[in-house]
């Protein structure tokens, strides 16, 4: 470390506490030759009066329910969230919760910035840095999670406050920048939030004005604030980022607010202090270089050869700014929690166990069985009962649709579910509006603050809400996708609302557990391995249409979707065939094999729900399932081949869609694309007499 060439004695210490995090976010991107360092260099005083005169937060204790979270949705400013967390002292936490002993991020994290396996990657993640509430960097996630967040901040309050202890009352910060302001998913949940009224919630917004392509009058020319206003925010200017008293009035007046969102607007210069690069483009997504970096710190009066310096004194008073007024309110709260758990036992247990992510005792008592039924129901009908059986027992259990409830059937119709609204937060069923980009943001906030959240829209929307998919994947959060309209079976609606590509786009997705079953024992079992995941999202895709129940006492049961594929129907002896099917082809390939074994010719029928799963298991079973001895194999999926080709290898073929559909009632569309029995048959017969041939 350089030496100490800085006396804290000539300096204000939150003064030199500023200069420090905006030096170190210039040593650290200059060491590692990338980064950001503009932002940082802009903000460092509203990032440090913000932690060190507002935010409710122990760094002790970083996980402390009621703390205030701090989003940095501008994710690429890593560098301030780093050097905040450093110079806080925040203690890190493993992953089971208990105290290492170790800091959250030392000097030498910082050193490390952008290296492998370091705890300060180039954008924050969460899990792998206390401190960090949820993983931005793709700009407006982190405004779309901090809505679910306050949200969630408001249920709980609604559900767990009494009037003798009040568990919740925490408040949401972001901060947020240009390209958040311009990212549509930023205005969806902004919209939301005005909606809920969500006055717990403060969004800081750094205008630079600087973009990567340089100004932002290229591109972007709205009256922000104006805007905010119309969505039915409080909004706030404070001229100069470095007026630490202006930002500390207006974050004053948003904790005064009781009716709505407040939104402060921040004239920053990014890259502050550099003499060529400061307010321009250049400061933005690259090291300033040696001697701008050196010239920056002689603008703050810095030493210009000092590396990595946080000067004696500057640390322990930002940590005792922060801990000063953190740790005695979580010391209050942790008072008022023991006094809760005496007095309302069975409430305190149920917070307990959301926070630990733990499901209550017979959760999935109450999940329907279905019984046999040759016409049979929809499975997106199948899925709306098995939801609301579950939700009966999982008070956490809170989500909703982007305007399709009626189609999706996830709505909680049970008695106590109630609407979420903003006269009533403590409402189950939740109504998003055509927002499915924010939706999926919104509801991964809402699963890092306690709450089992879903989602639900058709699954050709899935583009829309990608994002926060992948987003959730990568955080390892249970956050729920319902999909329904999975298929060509949407008939009507046409190509644009019948999905093809959609399911290989989310087998893609490392982390996802996506489920399609086929029927409605499948469904509820695909319901059941949802809600048992703890560190994984699901996507669960449904049908419009009916399919039949299959016989359960004839065929393998559903509970085979717990391995992600399982033999369904088999012949005596080797098959000739293997029929592999999801979804709604499953009974096509049942009727297919009862057809193949009419002719004596034996066939078997795989069911495959979740192809990640089946990934999972053991090399044994999966030989079990599908044996490479047998060489002719039919996969059968009204969607794209992409990705069968793994399972079918390379003599086996498929019935899937190389088109987009078209708009026809489904008998014609089923019958135009090869999905009925006859033509499956046909198809198989073809193939195992290709392959004897060949043999």
């Amino acid at each position: 470390m350089a030496a100490q060439t800085v006396d804290p004695r000539e300096q204000d210490l939150d003064a030199l506490a500023i200069t420090t995090l905006r030096t170190l976010a210039i040593d650290a991107v200059e060491k590692a030759n990338s980064g950001h360092p503009g932002t940082p260099m802009a903000m460092a005083p509203v990032g440090y009066t913000l932690w060190s005169r507002f935010l409710r937060y122990d760094p002790d204790k970083p996980d402390w329910p009621n703390r205030d979270r701090f989003v940095l949705s501008a994710g690429h400013a890593s560098m301030l969230l780093y050097g905040l967390l450093h110079l806080t002292g925040v203690r890190e936490i493993d992953a089971e919760g208990r105290p290492t002993g170790q800091p959250a991020v030392s000097l030498e994290d910082i050193r490390q910035f952008r290296q492998l396996s370091s705890k300060t990657p180039g954008h924050p993640e969460y899990r792998m840095t206390t401190g960090v509430e949820t993983t931005t960097g793709p700009l407006g996630q982190g405004c779309g999670n901090s809505v679910g967040m306050a949200l969630a901040e408001r249920w709980l309050a609604a559900r767990f406050n009494r009037d003798d202890a009040q568990l919740f009352d925490h408040d949401v910060y972001v901060l947020c920048g240009d390209g958040d302001m311009m990212e549509g998913v930023s205005s969806e949940a902004a919209s939301l939030a005005g909606h809920y009224k969500l006055s717990n919630l403060c969004w800081i917004y750094d205008s630079n004005t600087i973009s990567i392509e340089g100004h932002t009058s290229l591109a972007f020319t709205e009256d922000v604030a104006a805007r905010f206003r119309a969505y039915g925010w409080k909004t706030l200017h404070v001229d100069d980022a470095n007026d630490t008293a202006a930002l500390a009035r207006a974050i004053e007046t948003f904790k005064a607010t009781e009716d709505a969102p407040t939104l402060i607007v921040v004239n920053s210069v990014i890259g502050y202090g550099a003499p060529t690069k400061a307010n321009t483009e250049k400061a933005h997504g690259e090291p300033l270089g040696a001697d701008e970096s050196k010239a920056a710190k002689r603008s703050y009066g810095w030493p210009e050869d000092a590396q990595f310096l946080v000067p004696n004194g500057v640390a322990d008073h930002a940590h005792a700014a922060v801990a000063d007024r953190g740790r005695p309110l979580r010391e209050a709260w942790d008072a008022t929690f023991a006094r809760y758990r005496e007095r309302y036992p069975d409430l305190a247990e149920t917070f307990e166990r959301l926070r630990s992510g733990k499901l209550p005792d017979g959760w999935d008592k109450d999940i329907p069985t279905f019984a046999t039924d040759a016409k049979g129901i929809a499975s997106r009908d199948a899925g709306g009962k098995a939801l609301n059986a579950i939700a009966q027992h999982v008070l956490g259990l809170v989500g909703g649709a982007a305007d399709l409830s009626p189609s999706t059937k996830t709505d909680l119709t049970f008695e106590g579910a109630r609407q979420l609204q903003a006269d009533d937060y403590g409402g189950r069923t939740m109504h998003f509006g055509v927002r499915e980009h924010a939706m999926g943001s919104i509801a991964n906030g809402m699963a890092l603050s306690y709450l089992r959240s879903f989602t639900a829209t058709f699954l050709v929307f899935s583009d829309y809400m990608r994002p926060p998919i992948r987003l959730a994947a990568i955080m390892e959060i249970p956050t729920v996708f319902v999909f329904t309209h999975d298929s060509i079976g949407v008939g009507e609606d046409g190509p644009t609302h019948q999905p093809i590509e959609h399911l290989a786009a989310l087998r893609a997705i490392p982390g996802l557990n996506v489920i399609r079953p086929a029927d409605a024992n499948e469904t509820a079992q695909a319901w059941k391995m949802a809600m048992a995941q703890s560190n994984e999202p699901s996507c669960l895709i449904l049908s419009r249409q009916a399919l039949p129940t299959i016989d359960r006492t004839r065929y393998a049961a559903a509970d085979g979707l717990a391995k992600g594929a399982y033999v369904l129907a088999d012949s005596d002896g080797t098959p000739q065939i293997i029929l592999l099917a999801t979804g709604s082809e499953v009974p096509l390939a049942v009727a297919a094999h009862e057809t193949l074994a009419a002719a004596s010719i034996r066939s078997r029928v795989v069911s495959m729900p979740s192809w990640s799963v089946f990934e999972k298991q053991d090399a044994t079973y999966r030989e079990q399932v599908l044996p490479r001895a047998v060489r002719a194999r039919l996969a059968i999926e009204q969607a794209g081949p992409i990705g069968w080709d793994r399972y079918v290898g390379f003599d086996g073929e498929t019935i899937t869609m190389n088109t987009f559909g078209a708009s026809a009632p489904l008998a014609k569309l089923q019958d135009k694309y090869g999905f009925t029995p006859d033509k499956v048959v046909a198809r198989a017969k073809a193939l195992i007499a290709k392959l004897e041939e060949q043999s």
